[in-house]
């Protein structure tokens, strides 16, 4: 994934009128049926993977606090972020420490920067396969979480495998400013699909068939974790 063939975060409404209707309405169809899988499957995976960036601390205090309340989960994993925004953090237990965390065992971090989705996604794949987790909740603020959720499931596309994912929206008001840019999730969601049309033909996120196909096989083989929990 080039960052430097990134659109701007802030796109203006009247910018998406280059994309076709039958686009548009795939990524609404697909950011649908993503974010609509039953939250409540949260309580009852592996691991909870974190995607920072952006200065939103809230990501991680959001997951910080599932983490503590919730002695099964087995693993909190966090991506790091881009070191080339002015509002990095450096991502460490002492940081996590700071926002509540208190049970380090199980919690694993991205060492090396990540200055893209793409790249967060590639070392979400590798702890998992290196851990052997079966299932993972992906927390992420609501306006970028679509898109962190199909980059991730190409990553695993790609490399065959399939695991339950779930969508874990953080708990922030929509109209938030953002501390990187100060927009808000209004503001965002333009340019969120934006990228998401781009992506999906440089090869970056799931297409409209890869998310039917995966739901489908995650409807079929886990339906009890999604409506009951895990039998």
């Amino acid at each position: 994934m080039n960052p430097h063939k990134a659109a701007p975060r802030v796109v203006a409404k009247e910018d998406l009128a280059g994309f076709t209707a039958g686009q548009l309405v795939g990524v609404l169809q697909a950011v649908t049926v993503v974010l609509t899988l039953p939250q409540s499957a949260a309580d009852h995976v592996d691991a909870l993977v974190v995607a920072t960036g952006q200065g939103e601390e809230w990501r991680l205090t959001h997951a910080i606090r599932r983490w503590e309340a919730n002695s099964a989960l087995r693993y909190l994993s966090v991506a790091n972020g881009n070191p080339d925004e002015k509002t990095y953090v450096e991502i460490t237990l002492d940081y996590l420490r700071s926002l509540g965390l208190r049970r380090t065992s199980g919690v694993h971090l991205q060492a090396e920067p990540a200055p893209n989705t793409g790249s967060q996604a590639a070392w979400i794949v590798n702890q998992v396969q290196a851990r052997r987790i079966a299932s993972l909740a992906l927390a992420v603020s609501p306006y970028h979480l679509a898109r962190v959720y199909l980059t991730v499931l190409k990553a695993f596309t790609r490399t065959g495998l399939r695991l339950p994912m779930i969508p874990l929206p953080v708990a922030v008001p929509p109209d938030t400013p953002v501390p990187e840019t100060g927009a808000t999730a209004y503001d965002l969601v333009p340019g969120e699909i934006t990228r998401i049309l781009n992506y999906m033909d440089n090869g970056w996120v799931a297409t409209l068939e890869e998310v039917q196909q995966y739901l489908q096989w995650l409807w079929s083989q886990h339906k009890a974790l999604l409506v009951t929990g895990p039998v």
